[in-house]
Parts: structure tokens; sequence; C-alpha cells
């Protein structure tokens, strides 16, 4: 498997945590914040989509820090539906994918800027990818501490890591993507 189609199925399986956490949330805990200068994952989600959409729009050809993007205001949340959660938290990461599909091996050494700051693509991917697993881990913590005992693990659940072994050790080697079996 190449470096591009890999780091879609990680970006995907970052997009599914975030996903699977919204699931298990009523609307007023997707707007909870634990104070004041604390996040909200409404927030988080906002600052997201916000740093998805300047980052992947024209990838190669700009700068991933627009102009039009006010990153300061991605952490004021203006809304208050879940709907639109989901509409930012969508947006986002459909401009992430459509740039993702539009790359070909060739361009993953070609030199793009981040506030004028060079990156190889794939130095850039990375970049991102790292970004987006810590904020998706900031909603996910947000989740357990919000559901307690409710919380449904998104991985393997505590007390259940010898079952789930000896159901992988079950099976022959293989070259599989970590998330082909979720």
């Amino acid at each position: 498997m190449s470096y591009l189609p890999s780091i879609k199925k990680q970006f995907q399986y970052y997009k599914s945590l975030g996903e699977r956490t919204f699931e298990q949330l009523s609307e007023e805990e997707l707007f909870w914040s634990p104070g004041p200068h604390n996040n909200s994952i409404a927030a988080m989600v906002k600052h997201l989509s916000g740093n998805m959409k300047s980052r992947w729009t024209h990838f190669l050809t700009e700068d991933g820090e627009k102009e039009w993007r006010r990153r300061d205001e991605e952490f004021v949340v203006d809304f208050q539906h879940a709907t639109d959660l989901r509409a930012l938290w969508e947006d986002g990461w459909a401009t992430l994918m459509q740039a993702l599909d539009e790359l070909t091996e060739e361009h993953l050494e070609q030199v793009i800027y981040i506030r004028n700051m060079g990156h190889t693509v794939t130095e850039a991917i990375n970049r991102q990818l790292a970004h987006y697993a810590y904020h998706v881990g900031q909603i996910v913590y947000l989740g357990i501490l919000l559901r307690g005992e409710a919380w449904q693990s998104l991985s393997i659940p505590r007390g259940a890591s010898d079952s789930y072994n000896q159901t992988r050790f079950s099976k022959p080697k293989r070259r599989q993507h970590f998330t082909d079996d979720l």
C-alpha cells in the first residue's frame, strides 16, 4: 500500500472517532465547556473545519494559511445546533479528502508553504494528521468525561485486551491497514 491510500485511511479513522463520539453525546454536551478558557467540542469542530478549509484549499498552489481565514473566530461558537456542527465537520473533511484525492505520488516531494514555511507535501500531510489527531483526541476525551460510565469505548475496552489479542492472533499473518476491521 502506498503512502497516499494509507494516509487517507488514517484521516478517515480520526474522522470516524470524532463522529462516534458525537453519536454518544446530546446536543447540549456537544456545546458544553469545562470552563471559560476551555474549548467545547463545538469550538474544536469549528477550529478543525477552518483549519482544514484553509490548509487544503488550493493546497499545492497557495499558502496554507489563507488571508480569508479568521483563526481566532474559530473558537467563538456562534451556532447552537448539532446539525450546524455536523455541517462544519463535513465541510472541513470534504475539503481535505478532495485535496488528497487530487494528489499523486509525484507530488509528495513538492514544496508547499504554510505561513511562508516550506514543507514537502509529505511533511505538510503529516503535520496536519498530527494536528487533527490532537484535537480529535481532545474531543474523545471530553466525550469520555461527559458520558462517564455510559461511555462506549472506541477502541479495545478495559479488560478485553486478552480476548481481542486472541482473536487477532488466531488469524494468519497478513498485510492490511489496521482500520480495515473496524
